[in-house]
């Protein structure tokens, strides 16, 4: 066996294409904003396009690191930008309703029943997709649906426009001189990491994800591992909205969180996590949801115009998942085999296809073991 080079086994790591790409735009905007880099402090806070970036990122995080849960178990959620759109229809209508939007008790009360909205559609997900048996494309679109008209029942079909300071620092403050929401981004992911790699429920997870009925037949409670999955993403999404809405001091059933789950999707995948289900990563989700909103802001630095920008978003989506693939990456850069060997570790279903982790008989043999 011939030692592989170093160079080859960095660019097999499933999170280097994701990070070469995200350095890669952020070096595009070099030419059209030299100060791009530039972080400056301005009355006790910091200031910057690295920091507009991570703040106006923060909401898509949260749904994305719910999102890979979900997709972990061969789901998916299509409800994730309605929920973002109750939850913040929801708080804003309450304190709206309030004689003192300032206090801190009415806001806390607020923002408890938007998230309790959002627990519910998530334990409605997840009943549907666990307990009926529907397909979770169809199970979750019926909120993606209805969700949208629901928000805009408890807006009355006008933007909810509040004036509450505690309620403006979630997803606009400022605290210890960084945007209060990267701290609450940073919490939500920090929780995840150490409850599915420091526990044994990221195993349990990613055991559903791979063969939901084997799981069962050796005691796992699968039903029980969907629904709680897609009541954390249901959370998520919930307290992205409280961000969003709380960022713009308002409410807008019609156009918050609206077409988040693609763009939550698409970090999923550029992160490294295969859509059938299995293992997945969220430091590689966290990642592509940067890249996702680092390419927003490099459409707008150069000057991309409006009608074409989505075409430009999807060619880069495009580009970034055919250098995550394997056999892409054989074909075009040569060299090392296709197959298990190739891209990863072998039974590393988040870099590896099917037909790669059935390439050889030790895969196999690895495979039936497991």
């Amino acid at each position: 066996m011939t030692t592989t080079p170093r160079w080859r086994t960095l660019t097999r790591h499933h999170l280097f294409w994701p990070v070469a790409v995200l350095v890669v735009l952020l070096l595009v905007n070099v030419p059209f904003t030299p100060d791009f880099f530039s972080i400056k402090m301005t009355d006790g806070h910091l200031y910057g396009s690295l920091v507009s970036i991570v703040l106006f990122g923060s909401p898509l995080i949260l749904v994305a690191v719910g999102m890979t849960l979900v997709i972990a178990t061969g789901g998916i959620d299509l409800s994730v930008g309605a929920v973002v759109a109750i939850t913040g229809a929801l708080t804003c209508s309450y304190i709206s309703d309030q004689a003192d939007q300032d206090a801190l008790s009415g806001v806390l009360l607020a923002m408890g029943i938007g998230l309790v909205a959002a627990v519910v559609c998530g334990l409605w997900n997840g009943f549907l997709v666990a307990r009926m048996g529907i397909q979770p494309i169809i199970a979750t679109l019926i909120i993606m649906v209805a969700g949208r008209g629901v928000a805009q029942l408890i807006t009355d079909g006008q933007i909810i426009t509040v004036n509450s300071e505690p309620y403006k620092l979630i997803g606009g403050g400022y605290w210890l001189t960084l945007p209060f929401s990267i701290f609450v981004v940073a919490a939500v992911v920090a929780v995840t990491v150490a409850l599915t790699r420091r526990t044994a429920l990221g195993l349990l997870v990613e055991s559903v994800g791979g063969n939901a009925e084997a799981s069962r037949l050796v005691g796992i409670r699968s039903r029980r591992i969907k629904i709680m999955v897609y009541v954390f993403c249901a959370l998520c999404a919930g307290i992205a909205g409280l961000m969003i809405s709380s960022n713009t001091s308002a409410a807008d059933g019609n156009n918050a969180g609206l077409w988040i789950e693609l763009d939550a999707i698409l970090a999923v995948v550029i992160g490294g996590t295969s859509l059938l289900g299995g293992r997945f990563s969220i430091g590689g989700t966290v990642v592509g949801a940067l890249v996702i909103q680092t390419l927003t802001t490099t459409i707008y630095t150069i000057g991309v115009p409006t009608q074409t920008n989505l075409v430009f978003k999807a060619a880069v989506v495009i580009i970034v998942c055919l250098m995550q693939s394997p056999k892409f990456r054989a074909k075009v850069f040569g060299g090392g085999r296709l197959g298990g060997r190739f891209g990863g570790k072998r039974g590393d279903r988040s870099t590896a296809t099917p037909a790669d982790t059935a390439a050889t008989p030790e895969t196999v043999r690895t495979m039936e073991v497991s």
